[in-house]
């Protein structure tokens, strides 16, 4: 994130939104610049090399997926959806394309500014650009140099599966993973189609390292899409 006011490009087709988007974003130190189309959206994207981008789902002319295809192509800045509640699956294939987060359609600024400061934070400082290679968030802390993870300060043992559950977790903090991104990076390409797997080590994880796994404060599902391990 740069030091000066951070940069977001909208892309977005929908006049009244775009509207909102700059005015509440404006108010609150945002630069913003705004795209009615995909081709015009990765333009923008290219130009003006924001902190963020939100990009919506129906646009006029191509699909929300290959969008973020195009961005991934040169950048890893975060992309937040915005998105019908009839297109689950869509959302689902988007972020297993590349973007970060999704809201749903309606949403307010409040929640909207939220994962805004997530998804900066997330990208400022993620594990892999700290040296030390050590996630804290709460009374959580992971040391993926070593291997080691604890909870209140006292070290919790993980079986390998469950480790390597958690580690891609702590690499991508804050972002929403698909089940099918997750069952790809812990289990390996060729178990696509077990996507039951993340929800039965999920459980195990919460048992060891949520004070109550009914309701957890670190490792979130995200309904009907994956899991988000919170960064802070």
């Amino acid at each position: 994130m740069s030091s000066q006011e951070p940069v977001i490009v909208v892309i977005e087709d929908d006049p009244p939104i775009r509207r909102f988007l700059r005015t509440g974003l404006g108010s609150h130190g945002f630069k913003v610049f705004e795209a009615d189309t995909g081709q015009r959206g990765i333009i923008e994207a290219d130009t003006r090399k924001p902190d963020l981008i939100i990009l919506d789902l129906g646009l006029p002319d191509m699909d929300g997926i290959t969008v973020v295809k195009a961005v991934r192509e040169w950048s890893q800045t975060p992309i937040l959806i915005l998105s019908a509640r009839d297109a689950e699956q869509q959302k689902i294939d988007t972020l297993d394309a590349g973007a970060d987060d999704y809201l749903t359609k309606p949403f307010s600024l409040g929640e909207l500014l939220a994962r805004i400061r997530v998804a900066l934070r997330h990208a400022s400082r993620t594990p892999g650009n700290d040296p030390s290679g050590i996630f804290v968030a709460g009374d959580l802390k992971v040391d993926l140099q070593n291997r080691r993870v604890y909870l209140k300060d006292q070290e919790v043992t993980l079986t390998p599966i469950q480790y390597r559950l958690l580690s891609v977790l702590v690499k991508h903090a804050g972002k929403v993973l698909t089940h099918h991104q997750l069952v790809t990076e812990v289990w390996g390409p060729s178990h696509g189609d077990c996507l039951h797997y993340p929800k039965i080590y999920m459980s195990q994880l919460r048992q060891k390292l949520e004070e109550d796994p009914a309701h957890p404060q670190h490792l979130v599902t995200v309904s009907g899409i994956g899991y988000r391990l919170k960064s802070d």
